[in-house]
Formats: C-alpha cells, sequence, structure tokens
C-alpha cells in the first residue's frame, strides 16, 4: 500500500543517515568532580576550568548499552557505548530524553515540583496545571530559536472525539487530535474546518500477563491469537486506511515484517488447543482498557464489548470488560499486575524495529509477564547491527518467536486523523513525536489545542503516555529533534553528534548561548545529570512519578546499577 512504501523509504532513509556521518574520536575521560559555581551559574573548577560530569557505568557487565556518558567540556558530551546502537540518533530526539537544568532535578530530588513543573529551555514555559481542566503554558521569550506566535499556549482534553469536534466546531479550540472514524465526512464537509491525517505507523494489541494462569500456558494464548476476527474488528471499528497486521511491528518500518504471517482466524482449531490445554469449556477472565482514543485504538468500549463477545462466541471465554482511570492502567499493565487480558497499543516514536520490538519483548519489561529468551536474545543481537540486510534474518527469527509464544495478539495498525481551525496557520502532524505549539499561528495572543486526555505527570523520563509526551515536548527539548515531514534527525540542543569508527562512541556538540526558563544556562552538565537521573538507578533523583522510567530501561537495554 501506498502508505507502506511511504514509511518504508523514510525509514530507510533515517537508517542510512545514521551510518553516513563523519566519524569523531574519544576523548580523555571526564572526572568526576564537581566546583561551586560562579555568578553565571556556570560550574567552574580551579582557575575557571569547567569542572566536567560523568556517568559512569563502570562496565558493561550490567547488560545495558551505556558504559558511560561524559561533559567532556562546557559544549560537548560524549556518549561511550557497549555496542553500536543504529538508532542512537533517533533515540536521543526522542522526547523522554530532554534535558531540564542540573539544579533543578537536585532541588526536587527528582519528584514533587518537578513532575508539574518542568523547566527547560523550549518555546513555551509551563506557568499553571489546573488538574482536571487545563495546562496553561506561555511563551518564553528568551528562546534561542524561532519564537511562538501566541503568547499563551492551552492544553484541554476531552475523552469523547465527539466533545473535541464540537470545540473546534464552535471556535473555542484551534487543534483537535484524533477525529473518530464516523466525523471525517463532518470535518471535510466543513470549510471552516480541515481535516490532517497523521502518517504514524501504530500497533493495537490485546495483551497477557503469563505470570497469571491460564495465560501461562502457550496453547491458551495460540488460541486467542487464532480466536478472534482480527479483520471484523478493523472493518467495524476502524478508519480506512487501517489494516489487519502481518506481525507486531508495520511493515513501513523496515524489517518489521521479516517472517512468517501471523494466525488467520480459525475457530475450530483454537478451541481444539483450549481443549487440549484443559479448558474444553472456557474459562472466565476480565479484558481491562482505558477509555482513551488513540490513534492504534478508536472505540476502546465498542472494541472491548467486540473482543468479549468474540471470545465467549469462538472459544466460550467469558470476560469481563473492565474501564480503568489511564494512569491506573499504564501503570498496572506496564508492571504487569493486570489478572487477565488487557487493551493496549503503540505509536512509533522513531522510525525503527527497535522502537517497537525492543521495548515490548526486552529482557527487563514485565509487562507481559516472564520474559522469553528465544525472542529477547535475538533482539540483542539485531539492534547492534546497522544493516537491515545484515539483520532482517535476525528480525525474520524474532517475529517467527513472538508468533510461536503470542506474548500478545496484534489486531489492528490503525489509520488516524486529526482536525483544525481553516484559519490556524502552519497546522500540521508529524508521522513522529507531536505537533508543536510554535510552529503553529491562531492569529490570536491565545492557541487552544484539545488532546484525548490529562497528561499522567510532565516528567516524561518517567512517562510513556502520548498525553503526557505531548505538553513535555513544548517545554522541555532533546539534543535532536524530528524533521516536521519525516523521521530524519535534526539539530536541536546539539548542533551534531558524531560518531567514533564503529559507532560505540558519539560526540555531541551543544548549542552555545541557550537559556532555561530560570535564567540558567544550558551547559554538558545538564545533559550529563538528565540521563544521570533516568539510567542510573542508584541517582538520588532516580525517583520520577512511577520510579519505572520504562524508556531509559528498554530503550538502553537496562538501568545502571538496577537491584
Amino acid at each position: 500500500m501506498k502508505r507502506q512504501k511511504l514509511f518504508s523509504a523514510l525509514a530507510l532513509l533515517v537508517v542510512a543517515s545514521l551510518l553516513l556521518v563523519a566519524c569523531g574520536s574519544p576523548a580523555a575521560p571526564a572526572q568526576d568532580t564537581s566546583a561551586p559555581a560562579d555568578d553565571t551559574g556556570a560550574e567552574t573548577g580551579p582557575a575557571g576550568d569547567f569542572a566536567g560530569d560523568i556517568l559512569d557505568a563502570g562496565s558493561c557487565d550490567y547488560g545495558g548499552k551505556v558504559l558511560s556518558i561524559e561533559a567532556v567540556d562546557r559544549l560537548t558530551v560524549q556518549f561511550n557505548l557497549c555496542k553500536p546502537d543504529p538508532a542512537f540518533l533517533a533515540k536521543i530526539a526522542f522526547t523522554p530524553f530532554g534535558i531540564q537544568p542540573k539544579e533543578w532535578i537536585a532541588s526536587t530530588g527528582g519528584t514533587g515540583e518537578l513532575l508539574e513543573r518542568p523547566i527547560g529551555t523550549g518555546p513555551y514555559m509551563v506557568s499553571e496545571w489546573v488538574r482536571g481542566d487545563q495546562v496553561v503554558f506561555t511563551r518564553f521569550d528568551g528562546y534561542w530559536g524561532e519564537a511562538g506566535s501566541a503568547q499563551t499556549a492551552v492544553l484541554r482534553w476531552a475523552t469523547e472525539g465527539a466533545a473535541r469536534l464540537q470545540e473546534l466546531q464552535a471556535g473555542t479550540a484551534n487543534f483537535v487530535t484524533n477525529i473518530s472514524p464516523d466525523d471525517y465526512a463532518t470535518v471535510e464537509s466543513d470549510p471552516n474546518l480541515v481535516l490532517i491525517p497523521q502518517d504514524n505507523p501504530n500497533v493495537f494489541y490485546i495483551g497477557f500477563t503469563n505470570t497469571f494462569a491460564p495465560w501461562d500456558d502457550v496453547r491458551v494464548r495460540q488460541a486467542v491469537a487464532m480466536g478472534i476476527d482480527r479483520q471484523r474488528i478493523v472493518d467495524n471499528f476502524y478508519p480506512p486506511g487501517s489494516e489487519v497486521p502481518h506481525s507486531f511491528t508495520p511493515c513501513g518500518i523496515p524489517n518489521g515484517c521479516e517472517g512468517e504471517d501471523w494466525y488467520e482466524f480459525d475457530p475450530e482449531a483454537a478451541r481444539a488447543l483450549l481443549a487440549e490445554a484443559g479448558f474444553p469449556d472456557g474459562f472466565d477472565t476480565s479484558i481491562y482498557y482505558r477509555d482513551v482514543f488513540r490513534a492504534y485504538l478508536p472505540e476502546p468500549p465498542l472494541v472491548a464489548v467486540e473482543i468479549q463477545a468474540q471470545l465467549r462466541e469462538n472459544l466460550g471465554i467469558n470476560a469481563q470488560v473492565v474501564p480503568m482511570e489511564s494512569g491506573e492502567f499504564i501503570e498496572l499493565a506496564t508492571t504487569g499486575a493486570l489478572d487477565g487480558i488487557h487493551l493496549l497499543g503503540w505509536g512509533a516514536d522513531y522510525p525503527h524495529i527497535t522502537n517497537f520490538l525492543d521495548f515490548h519483548f526486552g529482557a527487563g519489561n514485565p509487562q507481559l509477564g516472564n520474559a522469553h529468551p528465544e525472542i529477547y536474545e535475538v533482539l540483542q543481537q539485531a539492534s547492534s547491527i546497522g544493516d537491515l540486510a545484515e539483520a532482517a534474518p535476525l528480525y525474520a527469527q524474532a517475529n517467527n518467536a513472538i508468533k510461536e509464544l503470542v506474548p500478545m495478539v496484534p489486531v489492528a495498525h490503525g489509520s488516524v486523523a486529526h482536525a483544525a481551525s481553516a484559519s490556524l496557520g502552519g497546522a500540521y502532524y508529524p508521522p513522529f513525536g507531536s505537533n508543536e505549539f510554535y510552529r503553529m499561528d491562531s492569529g490570536a495572543d491565545t492557541l487552544v489545542y484539545v488532546q484525548n486526555a490529562e497528561p499522567i505527570s510532565l516528567y516524561c523520563a518517567d512517562e510513556t503516555d502520548g498525553e503526557s509526551l505531548r505538553p513535555c515536548q513544548q517545554v522541555v527539548e532533546t539534543l535532536l529533534d524530528y524533521a516536521t515531514d519525516s523521521g530524519d534527525t535534526v539539530p536541536e540542543l546539539a548542533t551534531a553528534c558524531t560518531p567514533n569508527d564503529d559507532s560505540t562512541v558519539w560526540v555531541c556538540t551543544l548549542r552555545d548561548g541557550v537559556k532555561f526558563h530560570d535564567g540558567s544556562d544550558f551547559d554538558a552538565n545538564d545533559v550529563v545529570a538528565s540521563f544521570a537521573a533516568g539510567l542510573d538507578a542508584s541517582n538520588p533523583n532516580h525517583v520520577g512519578n512511577t520510579g519505572s522510567f520504562d524508556y531509559f530501561a528498554y530503550l538502553w537495554d537496562a538501568l545502571i546499577n538496577a537491584e
């Protein structure tokens, strides 16, 4: 399909760009020293020399990808990796790896006020979060880049797609996310509105936590995989352009669809497997979900009831549908605490297969229960290979193991569109990350944006929820950013990041003259402190909201000093 071909081309360009970079060379290790701050807030050592901080794992024996991160000088940060990572540039552009002041992180202890008032270098800063109502942003006039047109930006939320659309039609919002499939025609026929499609690879899946019976029996999981009519769900509840998955990762991501196709719908074979597992008459269970519209799951209550009906009709399984509050659901689902099945999904954060497979099926992720070495050992090997063709057989092996072991059932790759007022200048939605408020012109002093749900917290080093990452992205910047029309990385707080010959050492040159919202100067120690708080489990500021720091743990393979 056109959508798949487009993403294959874009993602191939991204991976190629990771390899076609200038070579750097390792610098001398920085010392773990500290010194008093001068009047400018910059740290100085004897004779005014910069005292660079270092996050040092000591060795690679802990199993992660990061050996050390060093502040070589005020405007240079060096990442020393345990092995090559072909997605390194794409990862450091991801919002959870945003940079906040070292002093601010330390003063909050990595929690408390940090959860509601991030201090970044972005074009907007948080002025107020009224819980249950809205987050208000104020334009940062000291921003190093292009200033936002609106003095104030307001982020609100509404669970129902119809409610979001009504705000847009009434003129009380400038941009709303995730238009319900039934409302596409309404938007397109209204001259005051514009429909904005988003080409973001995603997957909706039925998840099992195999530490609970009967989901510890692979035959039961395989029975559900064959007993759900996925095409019926896509046809009835998803907009045009949505697809039934070949495998967990969308085919538009390079190597995503290597290996065998997923199970065909076969309820007779599914019932035979259940009987073999000791459940000829089915069993009782629960279906947990959060009532939040997502690109991968546009109609959560309706899809939950449909799956409930199919389980009963096709397999004799009686499932109770249990809606949950979004924050509680995410916490319990991702920690593997839900005894039943859960409905979740994933939208691509960056265009590399590691974003889908390594996060969900890595050795340390408890969401789906006990991880499978048949999957994660192959993924660990593949994740250090930059050549797509060389890595393809390993990803075929991993996808085949996922099919055989069924830690989840991929149900749909959803198509999605958003909407804006026709008068909103620069209205857009990028394929990766969120749209940024400063790029859009409401023609007034205030820009109003309505999303699906309230943020969980605004310390996105310890969040995975898109409704939290969006406001963070307006405030806290990363070393690199994603281009607005592709997954290519472009400079942000770093003007360049270059590798050594084997891509195990990356040297990032930082942008000079950047100020944080509190007036302090941005430097290399802030980068080290921000990564250390998330990546080092023994760091005193490794607290956050839940304390799990999922993206740090899974995308860098493991936390340093984790017990």
